[in-house]
């Protein structure tokens, strides 16, 4: 057991039904049926293969997509095959959930035999929208659907998807209440390994932020800020334009058109704010870059046509930062920079991902897009530290005990 919480180390599972929860969201190529990235699914590998290699009959629950826009929505057939090339045996899929077709396939397993369910966000308790307006607490997910129907054909619940621990939904908080839990290997990893980088980082520890996941970055911003984990904080991306607009620098009519749009504008006060108090260890980008006729073109902040709309951080910015990350001890990455998929807007993110390779300093990369980013530019090998989680992981660090630790824990007291 460690952090309260019970390992595979705890349980026997030959001849066991294991109900194993992964995180396997990937970006997904539809026309060709394929997935862009295999990050996550590599990094749950070993537990798969542990539980598998000791005679368990393991069957894997994840979802695919986001319901902020349903038709991210996907099959995860795709994801079933590139498990099985990466384990080097079978992976059965089913596309179902817990009807009676997957209840019927998890009964007939075999021990050391894997099986795949289909997306289980298909099913509308599992979905983001239904977590928030219903708020069902752990106990009333034990009564939903996919919980009451796949429960008694297990006998063990194991979650390895630390990617999706700030996530309170049936199939990462539900099966604690009625089965022995614990944590996959990589689960117990990142926890490990987070954990550690939050209590004594080596000094100085700068943060670099940027993406568009304001929520998440502001909330985290302002606990490494005040609680001292973080010397500097480096911002870019949609994190960094509010940042600016809360400092009454110009982005241009295109970028405070999105932010205004996307209901960001409440951000803005927040940033006015930290900004304020903590001025001197928030680094804002001193130009900016846009894209006109194909062509990429920069100017300093204060200077950017107010027509414009910004897609990246500009070239003196992106040397400061690389200057800084130089110095630093411990670096922590969530974002990239601006619109790096294409080449107009990706000198920003290029530059960042190059000085983290060349930094002697502990780096740790977390979140999907910095995880595509670090592969897109070459630099898995040099990164100290790579985190499959993205939200969960900045949930992490603002000190907040996440949903399925929370449920892990409450499963082990059990």
């Amino acid at each position: 057991m460690r952090f309260g919480i019970k390992t595979l180390d705890d349980f026997q599972v030959k001849g066991k039904t294991v109900l194993c929860r992964v995180d396997i969201n990937q970006p997904v190529d539809r026309k060709n049926g394929t997935l862009k990235s295999t990050t996550r699914i590599r990094a749950c590998v070993p537990t798969i293969k542990e539980l598998s290699d000791k005679g368990a009959k393991v069957v894997l629950m994840a979802h695919q997509g986001s319901d902020i826009e349903y038709k991210n929505y996907y099959t995860l057939l795709p994801h079933s095959k590139v498990l099985a090339e990466c384990l080097g045996k079978e992976v059965k899929f089913i596309d179902d959930v817990c009807g009676p077709a997957a209840r019927e396939a998890i009964k007939n397993l075999k021990d050391g035999e894997i099986l795949l369910l289909d997306n289980v966000r298909f099913m509308a308790e599992e979905q983001t929208l239904f977590e928030m307006k219903l708020k069902l607490t752990h106990e009333q997910m034990a009564d939903t659907e996919v919980v009451k129907k796949l429960a008694p054909l297990g006998d063990l619940y194991v979650c390895d998807a630390f990617a999706a621990a700030h996530r309170d939904q049936p199939t990462l908080c539900g099966f604690e209440e009625l089965l022995p839990s614990a944590m996959g290997r990589l689960f117990e990893r990142e926890y490990c390994e987070i954990s550690r980088l939050m209590e004594s980082p080596a000094r100085p520890c700068t943060f670099i932020l940027g993406g568009a996941k304001i929520s998440d970055a502001f909330l985290m911003m302002g606990t490494v800020l005040k609680n001292g984990a973080a010397d500097r904080v480096l911002t870019g991306g949609l994190v960094g334009n509010i940042l600016l607009v809360a400092k009454g620098e110009e982005i241009g009519k295109g970028s405070m058109d999105f932010i205004l749009k996307s209901n960001y504008g409440e951000y803005i006060d927040v940033a006015r704010k930290l900004y304020a108090e903590f001025a001197e260890k928030i680094e804002l980008p001193v130009d900016l870059a846009w894209v006109e006729n194909g062509m990429r073109k920069e100017a300093k902040t204060g200077s950017v046509p107010k027509e414009i709309g910004s897609v990246d951080i500009g070239t003196e910015t992106a040397k400061k930062y690389a200057d800084i990350i130089a110095k630093s001890a411990t670096v922590f990455v969530n974002g990239p920079m601006g619109v790096f998929e294409e080449a107009p807007s990706e000198l920003g993110t290029k530059a960042i991902w190059e000085a983290l390779g060349s930094t002697k300093g502990y780096t740790v990369i977390g979140g999907g897009d910095s995880i595509t980013a670090t592969t897109k530019y070459g630099q898995t090998d040099n990164i100290n530290y790579i985190c499959t989680a993205g939200g969960a992981l900045i949930r992490f660090l603002t000190g907040e005990e996440l949903p399925v630790v929370k449920a892990l824990r409450h499963g082990a007291e059990k």
